[in-house]
């Protein structure tokens, strides 16, 4: 399938702010506005309205203890905390382009009628992890924030061992699994098209952040050069894959935090 790249999200956001009580006009357009919620979906961390259309909660990652090879009670209280803020209330998405998925399905920032802001209350009590969209940025810095201070307070799944922040040497186990890496860039180059940001002297056996040709495109819109990542400490995440060594593929500078 081919990878869909973000839009200048700042010139659909200079149309429309969001209007809901207790979103930010960085979550974008009023697209739903006091639904009601009938069911969460807990296999694919959806909300499902009363008219059959659903709302998928952008830019964060629900715990699953099978696919993160976790304990169970994360992913049940992220499930419990969802329904508890969904249940009797009626719910406002905002969204910016591409506003669907490939399901139908809203891709939006939610609050509910007390504006509480579900993805912020998630994260903030450690009940999920941001995850940046390829094609979407909205948000990154107040999701990024509150994910910080709930991992620095060890709350919720950040207690666990599974969710730990990872470093570059520390992944042969982790192959298939979405995970956060951070680590010192040690080189960072451009080669037929493709960025490497590599983390080790070894490139064949060494932990490596890769950037496609195609989506290179969206650090040109950004101003951003790959190579300026080299000397520099970063977080970076996404599903770890094995191609000569452990492997983390980015789609747009906002998956990339800069540390140091």
């Amino acid at each position: 399938m081919k990878r869909l790249r973000f839009l200048p999200v700042a010139l659909v956001l200079a149309a429309a702010g969001a209007h809901a009580q207790g979103l930010p006009d960085c979550a974008g357009s009023l697209e739903l506005e006091n639904v009601h919620i009938v069911r969460v979906e807990h296999a694919n961390d959806v909300l499902v309205l009363r008219d059959g259309r659903a709302i998928r909660m952008e830019g964060i990652r629900i715990p699953h203890a099978n696919q993160d090879r976790a304990p169970a009670y994360p992913a049940d209280q992220a499930y419990d905390a969802i329904v508890a803020m969904s249940s009797g209330h009626t719910v406002s998405a905002a969204a910016v382009v591409p506003k669907e998925d490939r399901y139908d399905r809203v891709r939006g920032q939610v609050t509910n009628d007390e504006g509480v802001w579900l993805q912020m209350y998630l994260l903030k009590r450690g009940l999920a992890r941001v995850d940046i969209a390829p094609d979407r940025t909205e948000c990154a810095a107040e999701l990024y924030a509150a994910e910080g201070d709930a991992r620095a307070a060890n709350a919720g799944l950040w207690a666990l061992p599974a969710y730990r922040v990872r470093t570059p040497e520390g992944l042969g186990r982790d192959t298939g699994m979405f995970q956060i890496v951070q680590g010192k860039v040690l080189t960072a180059d451009v080669k037929n098209g493709r960025a490497y940001l590599d983390f080790g002297a070894d490139w064949k056996t060494d932990f490596t952040v890769t950037i496609s040709p195609e989506d290179m495109v969206n650090f040109r819109f950004d101003g951003v050069d790959p190579r300026d990542y080299a000397g520099k400490t970063i977080r970076v995440r996404g599903i770890v894959q094995q191609f000569n060594g452990p492997e983390i593929e980015i789609a747009n500078p906002k998956q990339i935090e800069i540390l140091q």
